[in-house]
């Protein structure tokens, strides 16, 4: 493989830090998460927060990253989002699946 693709595919590759508000506590929001990463093939991880948010932070190829913050923004039938505030942060490939954080 030649330098150049390889340094292609690295850009094709993205992480976000994501943090939701709404009501996304008690409604199954990671648990949704969890799923539609995994279909994805995104990996990372999402937690609940202290203050009621839920935070993320996913890494995978920039399209199924960019789905799966479509998935987000919606959440779970009983999920109600009201804000999302999205980082970009430098692309690290340091998880290898998508998993809860209790």
């Amino acid at each position: 493989m030649s330098k150049n693709l390889l340094k292609e595919n690295y850009n094709d590759k993205v992480r976000i830090h994501i943090y939701i508000s709404g009501k996304v506590q008690n409604v199954f929001y990671r648990d949704f998460v969890k799923r539609h990463a995994i279909a994805l093939n995104v990996t990372g991880w999402v937690k609940n927060l202290p203050d009621g948010k839920v935070e993320i932070i996913a890494e995978g190829e920039k399209e199924k990253v960019k789905q799966m913050v479509d998935w987000v923004k919606q959440g779970p039938p009983a999920a109600q989002v009201s804000n999302i505030d999205i980082e970009r942060k430098e692309y690290k490939g340091e998880f290898k699946e998508f998993f809860i954080v209790y």
